[in-house]
């Protein structure tokens, strides 16, 4: 009996080259805020920027980068310009995630901090290497 109902993953490089640039996109902050203040349904940019508490070129220059990346849709209705996420189906994979990050918070923070440090030069090379 199978313990893990799943089947491997197989990334092969060409879904690796679709998936990392799209995961980066997600990753600013104010996008993601962005993302989940707009839901299921279309809104105009002055409720996502009320949502959000995001400035409007904030909003506006994040929504264009969404927008050119095929998360979001954007509509014209009269004057307005009413944003929609392109597919649902984001939400329901940021939910898992956060249900996931929630089942693991410290593993996740822990490795995050580990791994975003910055790389430090050994200062007593780098001494060495300026007096010569």
């Amino acid at each position: 009996m199978s313990v893990c109902s799943y089947e491997i993953m197989k990334f092969p490089e060409h879904d690796q080259q679709q998936i990392i640039p799209a995961l980066k996109l997600l990753g600013e902050p104010n996008r993601l805020r962005i993302l989940c203040g707009l839901g299921p349904e279309c809104r105009p940019v002055t409720d996502i920027i009320n949502a959000t508490g995001l400035g409007q070129t904030n909003v506006s220059f994040h929504l264009r980068v969404l927008r050119e990346a095929g998360f979001v849709r954007a509509e014209r209705r009269g004057s307005f310009i009413y944003y929609c996420l392109a597919d649902t189906g984001l939400l329901r994979i940021l939910h898992g995630l956060k249900h996931w990050l929630d089942a693991h918070p410290a593993t996740v923070t822990s490795e995050v901090n580990q791994h975003s440090r910055p790389i430090r030069h050994n200062s007593a090379a780098a001494k060495t290497r300026r007096v010569r």
